[in-house]
């Protein structure tokens, strides 16, 4: 049988936060989430979109417990700041939904070139300062959304900050590369400390979302967005298609940690969740390893575990 979001079991009691919650993946997300119980926190950047689409979500899905929490990820003393706010005891789960994709140059508050910088530093960053609470929880699982498009170009360690030279789509599919290699080092190094923390990387697929026409995407003209939207609407699928691999690796109790949730179909960019184990960048410890120490220079955030004597940034 198809896996839709109405297999998703009871996730009442499960406190949740969603990044990039106001539209697209992030907001389906969100939503099939509380549908189904959980206590959602819409992490975004934009305070009225992130209040429309919360009331939005309460009209589909009554009774639905969400909050709001502002997060810009283009900002290390946002995500710091997130962190620090935290009131919650605990934290099951974290969906590292949030990102751009395919926008000009351009340098987020802290120097980083965007699209590196807020879809792995941000990712890295935030991850890492919200680690005590995942970890106080008796079942933490961290999603990270990464691309299919993470297959196609080669990563280079020396340029992953325009150090050399920018080119848009190549910038694109190394960041979405990095966060296939920053989760299954998570999850190598959970494993390495004896934690029960699950670590999964997801794909959606070829989705209609806005991560391609809002932003900084939509300072490229009237042309572009006419030509952008009609794509989405001739060769994606709807929004709920693309999040099935992020609901499915948020809530599938037997996955393991460090799995790849990609959906089945021709070059992995449609169908229902499958599991792909033989990517190169899940198997190329070295790299990742390379990278995640670099992540730690270049945020100022150190993941602590339980056995070393504290948390800090």
């Amino acid at each position: 049988m198809p896996w839709t979001p109405d297999s998703i079991p009871d996730q009442s009691g499960r406190l949740a936060v969603v990044t990039g919650a106001n539209s697209g993946i992030g907001y389906v997300t969100a939503r099939e989430l509380a549908r189904r119980g959980a206590h959602v926190v819409l992490a975004c950047r934009s305070h009225e979109r992130g209040r429309n689409a919360e009331a939005r979500l309460r009209a589909e899905v009554p009774g639905a417990r969400t909050e709001l929490r502002l997060l810009d990820l283009a900002d290390l003393s946002s995500i710091r700041g997130f962190a620090e706010e935290w009131s919650h005891e605990r934290l099951d789960l974290l969906v590292n939904n949030a990102g751009v994709a395919m926008v000009p140059f351009s340098r987020t508050a802290d120097g980083f070139e965007s699209q590196f910088g807020i879809n792995h530093l941000g990712t890295f960053a935030l991850t890492g300062l919200l680690m005590p609470h995942l970890l106080a929880s008796a079942d933490p699982r961290v999603v990270t959304v990464s691309s299919e498009g993470q297959r196609f170009a080669p990563f280079d360690l020396t340029n992953l900050n325009a150090e050399h030279r920018y080119r848009t789509a190549f910038a694109y599919v190394q960041s979405k590369r990095a966060n296939l290699y920053f989760a299954a080092e998570l999850q190598r190094r959970a494993d390495a400390a004896g934690l029960a923390l699950r670590s999964m990387a997801v794909a959606p697929g070829l989705t209609r979302s806005n991560v391609l026409t809002g932003g900084a995407n939509s300072a490229r003209g009237r042309a572009y967005g006419i030509l952008t939207r009609l794509l989405l609407r001739l060769a994606f699928r709807p929004t709920p298609e693309g999040a099935k691999t992020s609901l499915y690796a948020a809530t599938v109790p037997e996955l393991s940690g460090g799995s790849y949730v990609v959906p089945d179909g021709p070059f992995q960019l449609r169908g229902e969740p499958v599991l792909r184990g033989r990517e190169r960048a899940l198997q190329d410890a070295a790299t990742a390893h390379q990278l995640w120490l670099l992540s730690e220079q270049l945020t100022g955030v150190r993941y602590v575990w339980p056995a070393e004597p504290s948390a800090r940034d």
